[in-house]
């Protein structure tokens, strides 16, 4: 399922062909309701200001390696206060080990 605010980007013709197909079920969130979609919203903040904002890509496989290695800090690295100052991968860790 692909869940999107009702930008034009995501309501557009081209969008909903590529999601039907493959397989994707798309859902809008209510017009003017951002919180529908807070936790994505907050992720995306955080991407723009910590990673996407601080560099001037050349090339795409320049701007997926930062992007990658971002990411990779996010999830295995950096502690997150919400999960008890753990990282998301030792938390995933955790909760497999029983």
């Amino acid at each position: 399922m692909l869940v999107t605010d009702n930008g034009p980007e995501f309501i557009s013709r081209a969008l909903g062909q590529w999601a039907y197909e493959r397989g994707i079920t798309q859902h809008f969130n209510r017009p003017g309701k951002p919180v529908e979609n807070a936790y994505i919203e907050s992720f995306n903040g955080r991407v723009r200001h910590e990673c996407l904002n601080l560099h001037w890509f050349q090339t795409l496989p320049q701007a997926r390696l930062v992007v990658t290695a971002w990411h990779r800090d996010y999830n295995e690295m950096r502690p997150h206060s919400s999960l008890n100052n753990r990282s998301p991968n030792i938390l995933a860790r955790l909760s497999q080990a029983g």
